[in-house]
């Protein structure tokens, strides 16, 4: 199962909005075929898986990381695949909670084959936590908020001169992030500091863009900026104040920026699930992030903690958040793990799924 899940991460950023799915046939001990769902209208993982195993399939077991879908979309129902082709034991990691998809293990069973489930249902579940959470019928995007930080917790030091925290394998690894992302936002702090692109660029390309999100209460992301300027390239949403000026929220409108108002953080991201985003990547800065943080709406929290203290003066990550002690602060639950060069990545569970 940990090799299905494995593959399954091979389809990253080309398959949403379907789910990252992996699997794995074996027979007498011995893997004979293997797949992954590999771009968003093409076969799925346990056809591919099939098409290598071949005849050697007839006996054998499948491992997929998610339930075989048992309805005609796109593709055929992966069930009468594995049906058809003589499995006789399928493993799933969980269900699939689409209900348009569900079913397959009554259908596999149905057909006289062994079904377990649940196995390694925690890193599967982890794998696709903006799939289920979107598929459980949420209004608001599933909300990644991803920062960089010093030892001390600090984002950038006292002469707010912006420079690099991490090394160029958390860059790749926070590209990558962005290419699994429907949306990537930022404050409009950073978006006047850093002039940033938020596009893909050291990862794969993803099937489709993720498009440019900024919380701009009063609409002043300026024209000249590289957001604005490549609007019509990828799309750029803007969260405004429902009184924002006017002349500001024109402007940018003309120049190809989708402008939508809301009176607080949660009708903002209900704004953009109106728009098609289901996952949301929030790169900073320190405002925004303690805005999400202290209304709820984040569900996992992604520090990439750089090996450098910044000391007196700098700005720390948090400071907007209302104050808390030691021993009643909640305490996060830690999903992983994982160094990226001199870098320390991990994610942990902030609220929701």
């Amino acid at each position: 199962m940990r090799q299905a899940l494995s593959l399954a991460d091979r389809g990253a950023g080309q398959v949403a909005p379907n789910p990252l799915v992996g699997a794995v046939i074996v027979r007498n001990g011995t893997v004979i075929g293997e797949g992954w769902h590999q771009r968003y209208g093409g076969p799925h993982a346990e056809v591919h898986a099939l098409r290598m195993a071949g005849d050697k399939a007839r006996g054998a077991t499948a491992y997929v990381s998610l339930e075989p879908c048992n309805h005609l979309g796109q593709t055929g129902p992966c069930t009468e695949a594995l049906v058809a082709a003589g499995i006789t034991r399928v493993v799933c990691a969980t269900r699939d909670p689409n209900p348009k998809a569900a079913g397959g293990i009554e259908r596999l069973r149905a057909a006289g084959i062994e079904v377990l489930s649940g196995v390694c249902e925690a890193d599967a579940l982890l794998q696709n936590a903006p799939f289920f959470h979107s598929a459980r019928g949420a209004l608001l995007p599933f909300v990644t908020l991803k920062l960089a930080l010093s030892l001390d917790g600090a984002i950038v030091g006292a002469s707010r001169r912006r420079a690099w925290l991490t090394g160029p394998e958390a860059q790749t690894a926070v590209h990558a992030l962005r290419a699994s992302a429907d949306a990537v936002a930022v404050g409009i702090g950073t978006a006047l500091a850093d002039n940033p692109a938020l596009t893909v660029r050291l990862a794969q390309a993803p099937r489709v863009a993720p498009v440019r999100v900024v919380f701009d209460r009063q609409a002043r992301l300026p024209a000249t900026g590289t957001l604005v300027q490549t609007a019509r390239e990828t799309p750029v949403y803007v969260l405004a104040a429902p009184d924002a000026p006017a002349a500001r929220t024109d402007g940018l409108r003309d120049a190809g920026v989708t402008v939508l108002h809301a009176a607080d953080l949660s009708a903002g991201l209900q704004a953009l699930g109106a728009q098609g985003v289901r996952h949301l990547l929030v790169e900073g800065g320190a405002q925004i992030a303690s805005a999400l943080m202290a209304a709820g709406l984040v569900h996992h929290l992604i520090i990439f903690q750089a090996p450098v203290i910044l000391g007196a003066g700098a700005v720390p990550a948090f400071a907007a958040l209302p104050g808390q002690d030691a021993d009643t602060a909640p305490r996060l639950r830690v999903l992983e793990r994982r160094g990226y060069g001199a870098d320390l990545m991990t994610r942990y569970a902030v609220s929701g799924d």
